[in-house]
């Protein structure tokens, strides 16, 4: 673990947070989203502060600025001191004149806080204009310069092309770059990052990592920076702060919390990083193969036409081939366009392949018709990477795990009584049978969309990013629960991910994949240990908080034996 990344200035706290609490409505399950937290952030410094969801991180960092969820969630205690002024009883003109101008903030979701109207030169323009002060030149044409020389300091490629597009025309991490852009623009004094990386790949992660410090330094800012993610805070933090339940648990210099970890909490949550160094690999060469991949292909293409703009290809799998043997679980890793999880969906056939072989026990799947498929069904399933979205909502638990055995020709009330041993397996209570997705937690939620997955007895399982979105102790949770009921079921698993500590501590096999083409297949530990490819170097290389994870591996292995 090395020391903070660059010096903590001692003049004087650039913000000051003092007992706040902030109220949640009568019928929340607690009484305060906050509860008496007191915090200080210095200039030119980094203070990450983490905990799970639910925890008040969030809407400790949005309260700095005013933004509250709604009318019902509100400070009751404390103050948010900035210049001298307390900023919870500020005016909501004083606070506007701050917001973009003083204290910036990115969000976690740039898709859904940029104007999907509005090119991105004309957002950024925009912070420029309502904020015009006497450094910034009024005229269109200068403020043009302007929002060019920033899109460029973030290294966003041709600035230009950049301005003229909108939102949905870049990818995710141009796209954070751009709110980045957008937040930086008029040099605040403090950046507030909500959970900026945590739908990124990990080479873009890396990346946006890096801008960030970079900037921080160049502008000698105080940045509060919101995660859950231990390898971005063992990357970039100064500081840390712990929260749960609304409360602080623990906080002071990033070496000693990772390191020397006082609170319980903070203990758990570290202990359930997953690993970087690979579990001991089964062998599987004597297994017979029951899912056999070969030179699958997909293509998709759009525009063309008399109104669709030009004609635009996208080669999403080339050539494709691979084995999965009983009992096996083979993890396809890469970026958000490699074509991974294009995979998993013409596995399932909820895509159609262009071309290739899709082989179950011998059975090329692909050629058969949708009244022939149905039986195969049952044996290769899906979990979803957003149980919510797969889940309708309109239905009980109950009544969403029973449909598919229903479906297939199994009485109801059987299908009901395995329903309800399914929940068990998954560690949900039977009463969850009745209530309806909404009411549970994403954790929950993935664990429902497991049951229903588990229904109809499938020989093969197929994951996408099932973990992607959780916290990492309910992360923790729901791979040793796939795990247990892998070895318990005997399954043959197909685990998509682009966390390289997940598919270390998952899968005992792992295709790695790029534009595509799989580029890499192996046994875990000999792919990560000496990888042949130079996208898995750069893969592994961007991992963030390498150095801070083999430490933590060490201190959980010592904790293990003790």
């Amino acid at each position: 673990m090395s020391a903070p990344v660059h010096p903590v200035a001692d003049n004087g706290p650039l913000l000051r947070i003092e007992g706040l609490s902030i109220s949640l409505p009568a019928q929340a399950d607690r009484r305060h989203a906050v509860e008496d937290v007191s915090l200080a952030l210095a200039r030119n410094e980094i203070l990450c502060v983490v905990g799970e969801s639910g925890s008040g991180k969030s809407v400790m960092s949005r309260a700095v600025l005013g933004l509250f969820p709604s009318r019902h969630v509100q400070p009751s205690a404390g103050r948010i001191v900035f210049e001298g002024q307390d900023l919870l009883q500020a005016s909501p003109q004083h606070l506007r004149a701050l917001r973009g101008n003083r204290i910036a903030m990115i969000f976690q979701e740039p898709m859904t806080a940029l104007n999907p109207v509005l090119r991105i030169g004309a957002q950024i323009d925009e912070v420029l204009e309502v904020h015009q002060t006497s450094h910034q030149a009024g005229a269109s044409a200068a403020r043009r310069e302007r929002v060019l020389a920033m899109l460029a300091a973030v290294n966003l490629p041709d600035p230009a092309s950049i301005l003229a597009a909108y939102p949905h025309q870049l990818s995710g991490g141009q796209r954070q770059r751009a709110m980045i852009a957008m937040a930086l623009v008029l040099e605040p004094d403090i950046l507030i990052a909500d959970e900026p990386t945590t739908a990124l790949d990990v080479t873009t992660q890396a990346q946006i990592l890096q801008l960030i410090r970079d900037m921080q330094r160049k502008q000698g800012m105080g940045v509060i920076f919101v995660t859950h993610d231990f390898g971005v805070v063992a990357e970039i933090a100064d500081r840390i702060a712990v929260m749960q339940h609304g409360r602080l648990v623990e906080q002071g210099l990033a070496d000693e919390v990772l390191r020397r970890p006082q609170a319980d909490y903070t203990r758990s949550l570290l202990a359930a990083v997953p690993s970087l160094t690979p579990r001991a690999r089964r062998d599987f060469s004597a297994a017979p193969v029951v899912l056999g991949v070969k030179r699958l292909s997909k293509t998709f293409r759009s525009g063309g036409g008399l109104f669709g703009g030009p004609a635009r290809q996208v080669d999403a799998l080339v050539s494709v081939s691979f084995d999965i043997r009983r009992g096996e679980t083979v993890g396809v890793v890469g970026e958000s366009g490699s074509g991974k999880s294009t995979v998993a969906r013409c596995i399932t056939r909820l895509l159609e392949a262009d071309s290739g072989e899709i082989c179950v026990d011998g059975v090329d799947i692909a050629r058969l018709s949708a009244r022939e498929l149905r039986p195969v069904r049952k044996r290769l399933q899906m979990v979803f990477q957003d149980p919510f979205g797969s889940l309708n909502p309109r239905r009980t638990v109950g009544q969403l795990i029973s449909e598919g055995p229903i479906v297939h020709g199994l009485a109801a009330n059987s299908a009901w009584a395995r329903m309800l041993e399914l929940l068990e397996l998954v560690g949900l209570e039977r009463r969850a049978a009745d209530r309806f997705p909404h009411e549970f937690s994403g954790g929950q939620r993935q664990r429902i969309g497991l049951a229903r997955a588990l229904a109809l007895e499938p020989e093969i399982l197929v994951a996408d990013e099932p973990v992607s979105a959780l916290d990492v102790s309910v992360q923790a949770q729901v791979l040793r629960l796939l795990e247990d009921i892998r070895n318990r079921l005997g399954l043959t698993v197909l685990f998509i991910t682009h966390d390289l500590r997940v598919a270390s501590q998952v899968c005992d096999t792992v295709a790695v994949m790029h534009r595509g083409r799989i580029v890499e297949f192996g046994a875990v530990a000999d792919v990560y240990a000496n990888p042949s490819h130079e996208y898995t170097r750069a893969l592994m290389a961007a991992v963030p908080g390498r150095q801070w994870s083999q430490l933590n591996d060490a201190a959980n292995l010592e904790a293990s034996r003790a």
